[in-house]
């Protein structure tokens, strides 16, 4: 099933060419240099900003390419599967201008716009030293100064580009009292002040991960911010940044999914490669357990993102839900992933310039910092926990909007623009998506009913639809939470994520079934095949007993290893990955050639072209971005 989302960032994909080969401006050799100097990868992100990455964090009213958020995930996807550093370093651009997308006036947009396609970095400045993630504790004040404006004081720290960006968008008390309504977002232009005397920037901070990027902070000392500044008005910050976490929440799957594609296939290489006892490692039962259930948890986190991303547009008012239940779950499952996939390297998991050029180790480290930032795994938790009231009354009522789930699974269906008007900081209907799982397994009991191999699957689905039924009991105990949450409603929350994403991927799959049976993924959607073994991985993760059924795995373990001979990522919808998939590394005991299992497909192609040669012209090639910001480059430099 040909995608659109998969297409465009198959564009990029081509742009960028072979990762392992060292010759390509963004290889994994290039990633790890720049990782052990601690340095920024600027020459990788002026390549990205020579495609027009810079255009996807731009709305297309305002001139970008951003008309849907799954493009957006996808070509962010690409990206992080490569190095997660230049993902978080140059995609903090969108996450610095998303409070003006959705609160700032006309004019603030169309300014902004032509910036950030120019080139010039933005930043988000949240955070505080002293506070965290307590938003309303902040200090980091704005005193009127008599013309409207304000002259800010106080210190942002841990903030992405807080060095290097030119425009912040910082949250700042505008009351003295704060409270809700005490604080607004200012979009501050470093370029007009005087370093020195309005601002100081704090030192890069050194992180164990994404050890380039900018993680510094930024000092304010009176420095002036005119009138116009107040994005969503004055004493409106909170809503506005609560809206757009929904957004950025969200689009954190991306850097989830790219990692845990690199890992998976940095794993995948080394049991195919790997002999022990006579034996290559692939072929052992313990191994292939690991890999399989890897491989599920890695669609269940594509399944559930795609129907998040895709409801940003259809079911906004409940984004709420949805946006906290990814950025809790994506995360923590590649986080899982990542885990199982270190028993199964041993030593090489660790090392350097070993095996894969040791990026395994690179992988880990970076992804760990993406479950804390806009808003860590008790923060998204907390989120549902406040909204148990609805969201149980929504399930027993069967209501929520389900009308705007069913266009979210659906992915013939267009999508419409996004009205930010239409965000909301409670669902108070309940959840649309997960009001549509009683008929989502009713309609594979239908399709089972005809189809046999579909037992397995239904057996999951039906077991997950009680489980469900008793989380939205449990959570009936907790309906009047409102703070001191006790540990025991963090967990009720924790199931309450795992039932959600069973229901994004069981609608998911009724929806596109048949269409998506054909193309070099339909094995994948044919009798279940995706669908068994990430529902009963769901089950395992609620902790259901006799769930593991090991008759689930087998089928898509060897569809993980067909989509690697040729040269595909491993994923729900087509792909093809940049380079060949079997460059032996050159270790002892690593370099065996892979021998494909019964059934795969033929050895891998060089995906863009000739071996060697230049890159093929992608589908839909992207030729008009150059040519609308004009080739130009601000004093600034890129937006990295």
């Amino acid at each position: 099933m040909d995608h659109p989302p998969y297409r465009v960032a198959q564009e990029l994909e081509s742009l960028l060419g072979d990762p392992d080969d060292p010759a390509t401006p963004f290889s994994h050799a290039r990633s790890l240099e720049l990782d052990e100097n601690e340095e920024f990868p600027s020459d990788i992100c002026r390549v990205l900003e020579g495609w027009g990455l810079q255009e996807f964090y731009v709305p297309a009213e305002y001139g970008g390419r951003l008309t849907d958020y799954e493009t957006v995930m996808q070509v962010m996807r690409v990206v992080a599967r490569r190095d997660l550093t230049v993902a978080v370093g140059h995609g903090k651009t969108y996450l610095g201008g998303v409070c003006v997308w959705i609160s700032g006036t006309p004019e603030q947009a169309r300014r902004l716009a032509e910036d950030i396609r120019a080139g010039v970095p933005v930043s988000l400045a949240l955070t505080e030293r002293a506070h965290g993630s307590d938003l309303l504790a902040g200090d980091v004040r704005g005193e009127a100064d008599g013309a409207g404006g304000w002259r800010i004081s106080g210190e942002k720290w841990l903030i992405n580009n807080a060095t290097r960006g030119s425009l912040l968008s910082v949250l700042t008390r505008t009351a003295e009292d704060g409270g809700p309504r005490g604080f607004t977002v200012l979009l501050v232009d470093k370029r007009p002040m005087t370093p020195g005397e309005h601002y100081r920037c704090v030192d890069k901070i050194h992180t164990h991960g994404i050890r380039g990027a900018d993680i510094s902070g930024i000092v304010f000392d009176g420095a002036p911010v005119p009138a116009d500044a107040a994005v969503g008005g004055e004493g409106g910050g909170v809503e506005t940044v609560l809206k757009a976490l929904q957004l950025t929440r969200t689009m954190c799957a991306s850097l989830s999914l790219g990692s845990a594609d690199h890992a998976l296939t940095i794993a995948l290489d080394f049991a195919e490669r790997r002999e022990l006892f006579g034996r290559r490692l692939v072929d052992l039962p313990q191994a292939r357990h690991v890999l399989a259930s890897a491989a599920a948890d890695v669609l269940a986190g594509e399944a559930l993102a795609t129907v998040a991303a895709r409801s940003v547009h259809t079911v906004p008012d409940e984004l709420s839900v949805a946006a906290a239940v990814t950025k809790y779950l994506v995360p923590t499952g590649t986080e899982g992933v990542i885990a199982e996939l270190t028993r199964l390297l041993g030593a090489r998991a660790f090392l350097k310039d070993v095996h894969a050029l040791g990026m395994f180790q690179k992988v880990d480290r970076d992804h760990r910092i993406v479950g804390l930032f806009d808003g860590n795994t008790l923060v998204n938790l907390n989120s549902l926990v406040n909204q148990f009231r609805s969201l149980n009354r929504g399930w027993l009522r069967g209501t929520g909007d389900t009308a705007g789930a069913a266009r979210a699974f659906d992915l013939a269906e267009p999508l419409p623009p996004l009205a930010p008007e239409r965000l909301s900081l409670v669902a108070r209907r309940g959840s649309g998506i997960m009001a549509t799982l009683p008929a989502s397994v009713a309609a594979l009991r239908a399709e089972a009913g005809r189809r046999p191999e579909l037992k397995g699957a239904l057996g999951a689905a039906e077991r997950l639809l009680a489980v469900t039924g008793r989380v939205h009991e449990a959570m009936d105990a907790h309906r009047a939470v409102v703070s001191d949450v006790p540990p025991a409603a963090f967990d009720v929350a924790r199931q309450y994520s795992l039932c959600l994403a069973g229901a994004a991927c069981l609608g998911l799959w009724t929806h596109n079934h048949r269409a998506a049976q054909s193309g070099s993924t339909g094995p994948l959607w044919r009798d279940g095949v995706w669908l068994w073994p990430v529902l009963d991985r769901l089950l395992t993760r609620l902790g259901e007993p006799d769930a593991g059924d090991p008759d689930a795995y087998p089928p898509l373990l060897e569809r993980l290893r067909a989509a690697r001979a040729a040269g595909e990522l491993f994923s729900l919808f087509p792909f093809a990955l940049h380079g060949p998939a079997d460059r032996p590394d050159g270790t002892p005991g690593d370099t065996a050639p892979p021998t494909g299992a019964p059934g795969d497909a033929a050895p891998p192609t060089h995906a863009s072209g000739a071996p060697g040669g230049p890159p093929a012209a992608a589908p839909h090639a992207h030729t008009h971005t150059r040519a609308a910001v004009g080739g130009t480059r601000t004093s600034e430099g890129t937006s990295c």
